[in-house]
């Protein structure tokens, strides 16, 4: 037999659990721990759940320096070599085997002092044995299909593939979208031309005229004087009705007194000024 080399795992351990001799079994109705001396176990001890391979192995320990009392290697569950009892949740059946014999094995009572480690006890051995069986699925699955033809999913001789990507419908779209792009080159349109009802420009005689027409006329109506010296008369009343021009006194103008009288008559005479 070829040795298994699989790495033992602990999945359970409870610290307190009792060892009775049964009775043989009377009837096949199963066993009943009230038939058993619960008050006086044979032994008490450590147990440990083991898992190596697919295999579960139940261990019962001295408690004190850990040598080996018994164990039960379970191969499945629920079977023959772990059985409840039909009276209690508490105590268990378990066929344990002796490790220098293979062939000789034996029946005793196993019993928890707390409902809860009982409990445990059961979902360790449930949730091995239930990763045995997904293990052996996922196995099968494999198998399967290493033997299975691989999938040929290349293009025979002729053969061709068809493609529809709707050109028809790109077409619609872009010319949709032409449409409403702006001019090239980033110039907008020139902006539209005077509507009906908005603002005219002014006719031509009131346009501004030319600096020159304004300073001629403002001229014919101020009385300027000397180009150097003389200066308006903003006193008068107005254009309409001018008042008598102010005379620069001979102490104050000295000898250009002459020349400022001569040429505001060459003005009013000519109409032009003269500067």
């Amino acid at each position: 037999m070829a040795e298994d080399n699989s790495y033992e795992s602990i999945i359970c351990v409870k610290p307190e659990v009792h060892v009775y001799r049964i009775p043989p079994r009377a009837s096949n109705r199963g066993y009943r721990a009230a038939d058993w001396k619960l008050d006086e176990p044979s032994w008490s001890g450590r147990l440990k759940i083991t898992a190596k391979g697919k295999v579960a192995f139940i261990k019962l320990e001295d408690k004190n320096n850990g040598e080996l009392f018994a164990q039960a290697p379970v191969d499945h569950y629920p079977g023959v070599i772990v059985e409840s009892v039909t009276d209690s949740s508490r105590y268990f059946v378990v066929r344990i085997e002796d490790g220098n014999d293979q062939g000789r094995h034996a029946f005793i009572g196993l019993g928890f002092a707390d409902r809860g480690d009982s409990f445990d006890f059961n979902v360790a051995l449930q949730d091995h044995f239930k990763w045995v069986k997904q293990e052996g699925e996922l196995a099968k699955q494999e198998a399967s299909q290493s033997t299975a033809p691989p999938l040929d999913l290349g293009f025979k001789e002729g053969q061709t593939i068809k493609i529809n990507i709707g050109i028809g419908n790109i077409k619609k779209k872009d010319a949709g979208g032409a449409k409403s792009r702006p001019m090239g080159g980033g110039l907008l349109p020139p902006p539209p031309g005077p509507k009906a009802g908005g603002l005219q420009p002014p006719p031509e005689s009131q346009q501004t005229a030319p600096a020159t027409q304004i300073n001629t006329a403002a001229a014919s109506i101020l009385d300027f004087g000397s180009p150097d010296f003389g200066s308006p008369d903003f006193g008068s009343p107005g254009p309409g009705s001018p008042g008598p021009a102010v005379q620069p006194t001979p102490d104050m103008w000295g000898d250009f007194t002459s020349a400022g009288a001569s040429s505001s008559k060459d003005t009013v005479q000519s109409g032009w000024v003269q500067f």
